[in-house]
């Protein structure tokens, strides 16, 4: 009845239209008018081949290079190594500090926490989340706004470098001192979650991680998995804009910039690089909510919330 009631209240949010949360329009809705002719993206830097062959069985794309799927893991794990104790610069960087309203808007949106009438904690789950700020976001929007104290949560990363950044935030919070051992930290690869049994979590989120998945499907059957009946799957990811004019500008400061900005920060050119090249190898809107759906998750409409122009986007599912 819990994740039901939840997964009830979630569905009602997800289903109104879209509108800005400010009067900013930072958060807006995909440009539908029209728009003149535009020149085409700028190319991808020259040392990076988007000519590669196209992924087989045995091979699939690390930003546009073409890697043998037993090297991705590894070539992934590198970057974030490399970026850990950069993470939120890198974000900040990546997205001009935006990331921050995102995040928050995000949580918002899924408005999740156990309810006064209920007696049942949430158990949730933040996949590729190491430096843990979803998960404490999570945790303080169900205190302040249904003051809940009691739901945990599990905050799950391939990478041990990225968990040890959400550790040393976490015995710094609030959160430590209880004695309710309401976080946890695991090692896990999100395609299989192996620790994780069968429908025992009512909130799934990943914000930022899904596209560094080797097999996007895959991770998302197992959020199918390990969902409860009525439970939520929630996704923040860097998407693709859809004003042609709009894109034009963003991928010139993609490629332009953000790697140059990478190198002149964190000393570390070749993730930036890397960074911005899975976002464009990420799939479409469309196209990624036709895989939330086959694995098995009910899409309400509108199907995605659009966050500045395209860049991100929201994305939910319903294990009915």
């Amino acid at each position: 009845m819990l994740a039901q009631s939840f997964a009830s209240t979630v569905f009602k949010s997800v289903a109104r239209s879209v509108e800005p949360i400010t009067s900013r329009v930072i958060l807006t809705r995909p440009y539908s008018g029209t728009t003149p002719p535009s020149p085409s993206p700028p190319p991808p830097p020259p040392s990076h081949d988007s000519r590669a062959p196209p992924p087989t069985e045995e091979t699939t794309h690390f930003g546009y290079k073409t890697v043998n799927r037993t090297e991705k893991e590894n070539l992934v794990g590198g970057v974030f190594s490399s970026v850990a104790s950069n993470y939120d610069l890198m974000n900040d960087v990546m997205s001009m500090g935006v990331h921050r309203l995102w995040k928050h808007h995000f949580i918002n949106r899924l408005d999740a926490g156990m309810r006064p009438s209920s007696s049942e904690p949430l158990q949730f789950l933040d996949v590729a989340g190491g430096t843990g700020d979803i998960a404490f976001g999570l945790l303080e929007h169900a205190e302040k706004r249904f003051g809940d104290v009691e739901s945990k949560i599990t905050v799950a990363d391939i990478n041990p470098d990225m968990l040890k950044e959400g550790e040393l935030r976490y015995v710094k919070s609030k959160w430590a001192k209880e004695s309710k051992n309401r976080v946890e930290f695991l090692v896990q690869n999100g395609e299989t979650m192996d620790a994780i049994p069968d429908n025992s979590k009512d909130v799934y989120t990943i914000a930022f991680g899904i596209r560094n998945f080797t097999d996007i499907q895959k991770g998302l059957n197992t959020a199918y998995r390990v969902l409860k009946p009525g439970g939520i799957f929630a996704c923040l990811e860097f998407s693709q804009v859809e004003n042609p004019v709009i894109d034009y500008a963003y991928q010139a400061y993609s490629f332009s910039l953000l790697p140059l900005m990478g190198q002149l920060i964190a000393n570390d050119r070749d993730s930036y690089q890397y960074l911005v090249e899975s976002i464009q190898k990420f799939p479409k809107q469309e196209e990624f909510k036709s895989m939330i759906e086959k694995a098995g998750f009910y899409v309400p409409e509108p199907g995605y919330e659009n966050l500045t122009f395209g860049v991100a986007s929201i994305h939910i599912g319903i294990k009915l």
